[in-house]
C-alpha cells in the first residue's frame, strides 16, 4: 500500500466539509499520460487500502500489454480511537493515509490496450472507490 516515508505532522486537523458546495479541482483534471482515465465526479477522502483494491483490479484487466498510472498519492494521516472508548481523552492514534479527492481529480490512467478493455479496467477500480467516477477518454480531433 502506499505512504509517505515521512510526514511533518502525526496527526491533522479533519478540516471542513461542505457537501452543498464541494470545490472542484483545479490540478490534475486532465489526461497527462494514457488515452483513458478515471475522474472523479464527487468528493471524497480515498485510503489507501482502496486505492490499492483499484489498482489490483485495473492491472489484472488489462494485463501484461497495458500500462498504469496512478494519479493520487495518500500523504494525508487519518486517526481512529478503538472500539468502545468513550468521548474525550484527546485524539485517536494514526491508522493509515489517505488523499482527499476533489470532484474533476483524474485518478488514474491507462493506455496499452483497447478501449472496451480500457473501459472496462477503469469502471471495475470506480466501483471500488467511495465516490462516483466517470471513464474519460482522448480526443483524437
Amino acid at each position: 500500500m502506499l505512504f509517505p516515508k515521512k510526514v511533518k505532522f502525526r496527526k491533522w486537523h479533519t478540516m471542513r466539509r461542505n457537501p452543498k458546495r464541494p470545490l472542484s479541482e483545479t490540478r490534475g483534471i486532465a489526461l497527462s499520460f494514457g488515452s483513458f482515465g478515471l475522474k472523479a465526479e464527487t468528493p471524497a477522502r480515498v485510503r489507501s487500502n482502496q486505492i490499492e483494491a483499484a489498482r489490483k483490479v485495473v492491472s489484472r484487466t488489462i494485463g501484461k500489454t497495458g500500462k498504469l498510472w496512478i494519479r493520487i498519492f495518500p500523504d494525508r494521516p487519518y486517526t481512529a480511537k478503538p472500539a468502545e472508548v468513550g468521548m474525550g481523552k484527546g485524539k485517536g492514534d494514526p491508522q493509515g493515509y489517505e488523499f482527499q479527492v476533489r470532484p474533476g481529480r483524474m485518478l488514474f490512467e491507462v493506455d496499452g490496450v483497447t478501449p472496451e478493455v480500457a473501459r472496462e479496467a477503469l469502471r471495475k477500480a470506480g466501483s471500488k472507490l467511495p465516490l462516483k467516477t466517470k471513464v474519460v477518454g482522448r480526443d483524437v480531433a
